[in-house]
């Protein structure tokens, strides 16, 4: 029978040097899969790559050969010696690559647990397979399962309600204080790259309108060229914060730039209207007591990582909840995937008997020429009945789902003592 392979690594396993030499570009999948379809015994295969994994999957039916074929192709393709990154491959096998593909899929694999990106990326690595006709119908079945997975544990999980990130937890902070952030206006203090990555978060988050003020003019003014804003000369501080409805700040100031006694100003010049802090510089730029003040919302990196884990550790617990939808859905393509080498199986072996039946009927009836036309339809019905009887319990207990561990034994039994012909169930690579 057929065998699902994987071969890959992860963050997990392998350190970015190592996955930065044996990642895809996109322009090089199309060459990757026609060079592993062509492999001996590959029916099936597809890569995903991305910048924290490589992954090949593979339908084939010489899976100890297709193993080392798969090593060696990495290698070739890669031009790296195989010595050099072996150690970090992991090798998966039927079930345990399916149940790898569905916690993938899931974001239970990610480096930040519950993160969908990487489903968009197996469904663009499907795509590929399907457009260039390397993927059939085992892999077919086995994809569109994953994607199943993954909804439902979107559906059934809180996984990926809440955010993990420092620049998430600002985002998810700011939208509970002003809800839409589309016309809201962002001022960066400071022009440096903890700043710059909230606040492209952020504008992610449907932010438009930003000012940046530093102590270099020149340096405010590349940065809001790069995000289409205005700078702000550092004297006129006060100005932006008077504009601003979030603020972010990460300067290197050994010292308070913004205290109680300026915000007291520029509260009552905005006639109260409600601002927020986001303060990630070490040390602190913002004063701890202008968060007292009426309408002003205050945050350090402190507070937001404190977030970031809570919402983390409440992850870990929906993932429980994901893992078990995992092995069910598992257990459910196991099924299907077992049943492609039964149904042929049963099959085949009731064709045989009853061609056998058949045969030695009409010698019977041969050597007794007399017998009526009752009497014939009688002995047809009789052998008929005998060989669905003694196939009926063998039958049962292939197809009985507490005896998935077996199954694969008895097909293979049931084959070799009835010397029945191999399942014809994935067609020949000729006749796609």
């Amino acid at each position: 029978m057929s065998e699902l392979i994987l071969i890959g690594l992860n963050h997990k396993t392998a350190p970015i040097e190592v996955r930065e030499r044996l990642a895809f570009q996109d322009s090089e999948i199309e060459k990757a899969l026609s060079q592993v379809y062509s492999l001996p015994g590959v029916k099936e295969t597809m890569i995903l790559s991305t910048c924290n994994r490589v992954e090949l999957y593979a339908i084939s039916q010489k899976a100890e050969r297709s193993i080392e074929d798969l090593k060696d192709f990495l290698s070739r393709f890669h031009q790296l010696p195989l010595t050099h990154f072996e150690r970090h491959l992991y090798c998966l096998l039927g079930e345990e690559a399916v149940r790898h593909l569905f916690r993938v899929a899931s974001s239970l694999d990610s480096m930040v647990v519950g993160e969908p990106q990487i489903l968009g990326q197996i469904k663009d690595a499907y795509t590929r397979s399907t457009e260039l006709k390397t993927s059939g119908i085992i892999l077919h079945r086995l994809l569109h399962r994953a994607f199943s997975v993954a909804k439902r544990v979107r559906t059934e999980t809180q996984i990926g309600d809440s955010a993990v990130s420092v620049s998430s937890v600002a985002v998810e902070l700011a939208e509970k204080i002003f809800g839409s952030l589309d016309q809201r206006v962002i001022l960066l203090i400071g022009a440096g790259e903890m700043s710059e990555l909230a606040a492209r978060r952020l504008m992610a988050g449907g932010v438009r309108n930003i000012l940046v003020t530093n102590r270099s003019y020149d340096r405010a003014l590349s940065l809001a060229t790069d995000f289409n804003g205005e700078a702000i000369p550092f004297e006129d501080l006060n100005q932006g914060l008077k504009k601003a409805d979030i603020v972010i700040s990460a300067t290197e100031a050994p010292h308070y730039l913004i205290d109680r006694e300026r915000m007291v100003k520029v509260m009552k010049e905005r006639k109260q209207k409600p601002l927020f802090f986001i303060d990630i510089a070490d040390p602190r730029d913002i004063a701890p007591e202008v968060g007292d003040l009426e309408n002003i919302y205050l945050y350090n990196i402190d507070d937001l990582q404190k977030v970031a884990h809570e919402n983390m550790r409440g992850r870990e617990q929906e993932a429980q909840k994901a893992e078990t939808i995992v092995d069910e859905e598992v257990a459910g393509f196991v099924r299907w995937y077992q049943s492609l080498e039964i149904t042929p199986t049963i099959i085949a072996l009731k064709k045989k008997c009853e061609e056998i039946r058949r045969r030695e009927l009409e010698k019977m009836l041969s050597l007794h020429p007399h017998l009526s036309e009752k009497e014939r339809q009688s002995l047809e019905a009789m052998t008929s009945a005998i060989v669905n009887k003694i196939l009926h319990d063998p039958f049962v207990r292939l197809k009985q789902k507490d005896e998935e561990a077996l199954s694969d034994m008895y097909v293979d039994a049931l084959r070799t003592l009835f010397q029945l012909p191999e399942a014809p169930f994935i067609e020949d690579k000729e006749e796609r």
